[in-house]
């Protein structure tokens, strides 16, 4: 597969002419170019350039909702609820870290609940933004049908993220952000846009048979990691950010690719807190609790024992000094969606 260098910067302003171009407004356009963009520099392709154009032909049929009326429900000082009108998951999921954040200053800990909301990218960027505020947050979201409940062979759950951030004491952010399936349904999107094969133990196809061919794992089942324990978590996650905000949940939630027949109506809920509620020496306790792990003994061909989030940081500085790599499927949906 060919690809080509641009610079982020210059897709930067490509993306936010293109959001505009389909009706978002300055500032929302800008939202979700940074979010993209993140999504490409972490190395998370599958969230990034390859579902530029999904955004794009969701507003065109009118399932995002380009200039949204967000509204915001104050339910105690430290709960808020946000009805996102069908808007770009970006908008719904930056206003709502943002609002959870201020609350958890105020108060110590801040819950926001989010409801008619699409697809919003990383969990961990919203994260990370918080425990740049010296907050640890849980995050929580569900997604289409992937990931077929314990003993099923239908697909009802999504591969539904659990997302959990820290201050580390360093620089490097604590972020777990982790589907629950073996592997996220955006590689196995581009995997079948790229003619590429995924790996073996990760899908079965329609028929419940084990595949490597992408186009099949799309139309069969994922597999959740750890088997029933995956499939658990698969269930909690479209209970708290489902059933609990009054989004979609139990299958309901449409797949953005293919099914233009209504809003998706995901839900969010995002739980932020000071890191400090029960112990003033927080950071230390977390740079010992880390230096502990760290120390441990390493088994054959490891360097160094990581703990989430390094690795991510690490490519984000590699990939920030360096242009980005697109593929021409990519560049030509870029040129198609500027014309």
């Amino acid at each position: 597969m060919e690809k080509v260098n641009l610079k982020a910067t210059v897709l930067k302003k490509e993306i936010i002419k293109i959001f505009k171009r389909y009706g978002l407004s300055n500032s929302h356009a800008l939202i979700s170019a940074n979010a993209l963009i993140n999504a490409e520099l972490v190395g998370a392709y599958g969230h990034g350039l390859s579902r530029l154009k999904m955004y794009c032909d969701r507003i065109s049929r009118n399932v995002i909702n380009p200039k949204p009326n967000i509204k915001i429900k104050k339910i105690s000082q430290s709960i808020s609820y946000i009805d996102a009108n069908d808007s770009i998951g970006f908008v719904a999921a930056d206003l709502a870290i943002k609002k959870s954040i201020q609350i958890a200053k105020k108060t110590g800990i801040g819950m926001v609940a989010v409801k008619n909301s699409g697809h919003y990218g990383l969990s961990g960027y919203y994260a990370e933004q918080a425990v740049k505020k010296n907050l640890i947050t849980m995050i929580y979201t569900n997604a289409p049908p992937a990931v077929a409940p314990h003993g099923a062979l239908k697909s009802l759950f999504g591969t539904n993220p659990i997302c959990f951030g820290s201050p580390s004491g360093s620089k490097i952010p604590f972020i777990l952000d982790t589907s629950i399936s073996m592997i996220n349904r955006g590689k196995i999107r581009v995997a079948a846009r790229d003619n590429k094969k995924i790996p073996e133990g990760v899908a079965l196809d329609k028929f419940g048979k084990p595949t490597t061919d992408a186009k099949k794992a799309l139309k069969g089942v994922q597999l959740p990691i750890a088997g029933f324990r995956g499939s658990g978590l698969a269930w909690m996650v479209d209970i708290l950010s489902g059933v609990l905000t009054g989004g979609n949940h139990g299958g309901r939630v449409k797949d953005p690719f293919d099914d233009f027949s209504g809003p998706q109506n995901i839900g969010h809920l995002f739980i932020t807190f000071k890191s400090n509620l029960f112990v003033k020496n927080f950071k230390n306790r977390i740079k010992n609790n880390i230096k502990i792990v760290k120390s441990l003994p390493k088994i054959k061909g490891v360097k160094e024992i990581m703990y989430p989030g390094q690795n991510k940081y690490k490519r984000f500085k590699i990939n920030s000094k360096k242009d980005i790599k697109i593929t021409n499927i990519i560049k030509k949906d870029l040129k198609t969606l500027l014309e």
